[in-house]
């Protein structure tokens, strides 16, 4: 019998978790470094592991219903739009106290931009209503 509580995302949410997790679903990753990536969102923690990968994880149970979206919709979205999406590489499940799914994805380089530190906002806006413009454009079933 459940409780009906809403599962949390284990306080232990931290590397060594992400760790077993990865090293559990993906021995491939298992031994690549991995480290908390900081990031402004409130919905998935993000961990670079290696040089070319992210790990991403819902810390909310809201979040965790992404995920499936994500996973359908990114690949299908990809070559529909002018900019770089992330691609799905590998797709963890619940496992080690960790309550969601979560995902690996291909690490985007880039740099986050920062409110009033922009020094050319111009191209950033000029891509962003690009890829808006690409996205309203595809036409979804």
């Amino acid at each position: 019998m459940t409780s009906g509580r809403t599962p949390a995302v284990p306080r232990s949410l931290d590397v060594r978790l992400v760790r077993r997790l990865v090293a559990g679903q993906f021995p491939r990753w298992g031994e690549l470094p991995l480290e908390r990536f900081p990031s402004g969102g409130t919905v998935n923690a993000m961990y670079r592991l290696g040089d070319d990968l992210v790990v991403r994880l819902p810390l909310v149970e809201g979040g965790a219903g992404d995920v499936a979206r994500e996973r359908e919709w990114l690949p299908r979205l990809a070559p529909l739009l002018p900019t770089a999406v992330p691609e799905v590489l590998g797709a963890g499940e619940p496992a080690e106290g960790y309550p969601w799914p979560w995902s690996v994805y291909r690490w985007l380089p880039g740099e986050l931009p920062v409110a009033g530190a922009l020094t050319a906002p111009e191209p950033l806006a000029r891509d962003l209503a690009g890829f808006v413009a690409a996205l309203r454009d595809v036409d979804l079933p």
